[in-house]
């Protein structure tokens, strides 16, 4: 293996190289990113690297870094085998990376876009209104729940209310507020009324007054 090894020229050298670390080391990246592991504490360099970890879509980061010297290895081998020249074989395996460094950047982003939507936002809640499911006590004395409508499903959530009553099961309830551990401030209010379409019928012009001159 040594032998075969020394044996290349300097390029396909560099080409090997590239491929096996970054295979080995892109390996283990995606199997602790799909493992709830944080690959991107994989020592203070590669943590500086993607310190911008948990924003929006990513490009340049250590996963994507990865990818990119992974794939520019093994397609500058494959353009070295089918003859291409160095220009060519440079080019095509630069593209190669940077088009893998988009495909994994998209695929990080839409795997924390469908997280993200799993995660219940209590904020999201305020003016919705809802039913009151277990009392809660007036002026804040004690605890209750609702169940409201948050993010497309309705939830049981604890919540309170400054009214100077209590807050009876049942009770037609609007979120006013959301304190900081995501406890929800209601207040009592009137269930709203859908608008809802019907014919008037118009009076004949000879019925149109009661009284007639």
């Amino acid at each position: 293996m040594l032998e075969w090894f020394s044996n290349l020229e300097f390029l396909p050298k560099v080409y090997w190289s590239i491929a096996v670390v970054g295979s080995l080391i892109f390996i283990g990246v995606m199997a602790m990113a799909f493992a709830g592991g944080d690959a991107d504490d994989i020592g203070d360099a590669d943590a500086e690297i993607d310190s911008d970890a948990g924003a929006g879509f990513q490009f340049i980061t250590f996963k994507n870094l990865v990818g990119f010297f992974t794939i520019f290895g093994w397609s500058g081998i494959a353009c070295l085998d089918a003859g291409l020249s160095t220009p060519i074989t440079i080019i095509v395996s630069l593209l190669s990376g940077l088009l893998m460094m988009v495909i994994m950047a998209s695929l990080f982003y839409f795997i924390s876009k469908l997280s993200d939507s799993g995660t219940l936002n209590y904020n999201n809640a305020l003016d919705a209104v809802g039913e009151v499911y277990l009392t809660i006590g007036a002026d804040r004395s004690s605890m209750g729940k609702v169940s409201v409508n948050v993010q497309g499903t309705v939830r049981e959530l604890d919540a309170l209310t400054d009214a100077l009553i209590d807050l009876k099961s049942g009770t037609i309830i609007k979120v006013v507020d959301v304190t900081s551990n995501g406890i929800l401030i209601v207040d009592k209010t009137r269930k709203p009324i859908e608008a809802s379409i019907s014919e008037i019928e118009e009076l004949p012009n000879n019925e149109g007054h009661l009284l007639s001159n």
